[in-house]
């Protein structure tokens, strides 16, 4: 996961009263409200066209995500449940907020994972199958402004988007990486699926079919 220092963000969520400061428990259940309830059950809804690899070489998005021209942003790998979650994500945060977001990144390899590991614990403090990216079961996501794709929270519109975006995320019952003690990753959410997460010796396959 990546470490962004944000002076702007932690105020803006406080502002806004949701920020869990005790840590995210993906134990307990959370209260849908019926409009998400509907969404999460209806029709699947359909990924966003991908944007060309060039809104992605900016140096914006280089410095927050390095290494981001090895990225998958190919919405078929991720596990199905979570894909749908976090389009319903992309639609709230459109219809409700009028902010368009972005995949920078869904499935990773755990040849990617272990290459991310080597640039040190501000980039990730997860090895090889540690990381819900291998399973298909995480995903980092920006915003998209005026053609051009918009990550780093000291910005003040995407510091309450941010935070708009971890109220979304948590409402269809994703982890939100803003919302963590230490390392927080305001771009990533996830979803923790029981016995899911086993170490394997070697893959490069996402683990879609047996995520469920």
């Amino acid at each position: 996961m990546l470490l962004i220092v944000a002076p702007l963000l932690p105020l803006v969520l406080a502002l806004r009263g949701f920020l869990q400061l005790d840590g995210y428990d993906h134990r307990v259940s959370r209260e849908v409200n019926q409009h998400i309830a509907v969404l999460l059950e209806g029709e699947q809804l359909v990924p966003p066209p991908l944007l060309p690899p060039a809104w992605f070489a900016t140096r914006e998005v280089e410095h927050a995500r390095p290494l981001i021209h090895g990225a998958s942003r190919q919405w078929e790998l991720m596990n199905s449940e979570f894909r749908q979650r976090l389009l319903v994500v992309f639609k709230l945060m459109r219809d409700k907020h009028g902010i368009e977001m972005v995949l920078l990144e869904g499935y990773r390899s755990p040849q990617r994972q272990q290459q991310l590991a080597g640039l040190g614990p501000q980039t990730t403090r997860a090895g090889a199958f540690e990381s819900w990216h291998q399973y298909g079961l995480a995903a980092d996501c920006a915003f998209v402004r005026n053609g051009r794709i918009v990550i780093s929270e000291q910005d003040p519109w995407a510091a309450d988007a941010y935070a708009r975006y971890g109220e979304a995320a948590r409402s269809v019952g994703l982890v939100w990486g803003g919302g963590w003690r230490s390392l927080k990753d305001y771009g990533h959410v996830e979803l923790p699926l029981a016995g899911v997460m086993t170490r394997r010796l070697s893959s490069d396959q996402p683990a879609t079919a047996h995520a469920h």
